[in-house]
């Protein structure tokens, strides 16, 4: 089985790609640089033998990068994890001019997702989106109206910790996005879902936060799960039998949970959706 996992070089995507190579399967480990993805396929080799490793480089922070992704990747494939995600500053943007997590956590599966769909046809696939905790994001739904985050005030009063508010509001959007592709993939062989891995230490994902959220980041990581526990969800996501053949769940600890109404919402999905096929030049219509 061929399988792309987004965000391979380091934490819970370098340990799925693990996983994978210990049970044959060939890995294509996507990452924003050469080096990076060198060194994670060194660390993969060494543990792994024989390990069948590929690498793609791709800056998801930007469309233009994701879409040329998609379109080359050949021989497409069986599986994608889109596992990539990033906390950032509010005020960071990237080289196209979006807010960096929007761009990253969320419009590049859009891209990525919706192209290879596309590609893929009447072929079987699996496609597996990395989320969060279901129960925390109840509390932080997307603001339609302000995807970027331009309205700081929304994001709580701690300046501080808006940047994890923001990553929430993300996660949300991934959920939504994963439920929305579900649907208009009913008729195909191509199956969506979305898991939460659980709090794990060494994802770098706190790398750039400041002030409260550092400490916050500081005092949840001996609670941290160790990143065999963190990747197995989205791993059994990708390989087992059990999840052959659904499509559009959520799951937690291999078990398909609920997520929050604002979540599931049929004209949110729609908005979220065209909305998002306007920031990144794609038609709204997947015919």
């Amino acid at each position: 089985m061929r399988v792309v996992v987004t965000g391979a070089t380091g934490g819970i995507g370098e340990r799925i790609s693990r996983r994978l190579a210990e049970s044959g399967h060939s890995v294509i480990m996507v990452g924003r640089s050469a080096e990076r993805i060198d060194r994670a396929r060194g660390r993969i080799a060494e543990a792994v033998p024989g390990a069948d490793l590929a690498g793609e480089v791709s800056d998801l922070s930007l469309t233009a990068e994701v879409r040329a992704l998609a379109e080359r990747l050949e021989p497409l494939p069986d599986v994608v994890i889109n596992n990539a995600a990033v906390i950032a500053p509010l005020d960071a943007v990237t080289g196209e001019g979006r807010q960096l997590m929007l761009a990253t956590n969320h419009l590049a599966p859009y891209v990525l997702l919706r192209i290879l769909a596309q590609r893929l046809g009447d072929r079987p696939a699996r496609f597996v989106i990395v989320g969060a905790h279901p129960g925390g994001l109840r509390r932080t739904p997307v603001d339609l109206d302000d995807l970027e985050f331009r309205n700081r005030r929304t994001l709580g009063p701690v300046p501080s910790f808006r940047p994890f508010v923001a990553y929430g509001r993300t996660k949300n959007m991934n959920a939504m996005f994963g439920y929305a592709l579900a649907a208009r993939l009913a008729d195909t062989m191509i199956t969506v879902n979305g898991g939460h891995p659980g709090i794990v230490d060494q994802t770098g994902l706190g790398r750039n936060c400041i002030g409260l959220l550092r400490l916050f980041t500081t005092m949840i990581n001996p609670f941290a799960q160790s990143l065999d526990e963190g990747s197995d969800t989205p791993f059994w996501l990708a390989t087992a039998p059990e999840p052959a053949g659904q499509t559009g769940r959520y799951y937690l600890r291999r078990q398909a949970v609920p997520t929050a109404p604002h979540t599931t919402d049929p004209a949110r999905l729609y908005r979220l959706w065209d909305e998002s096929a306007a920031l990144v030049g794609l038609p709204a219509d997947v015919s």
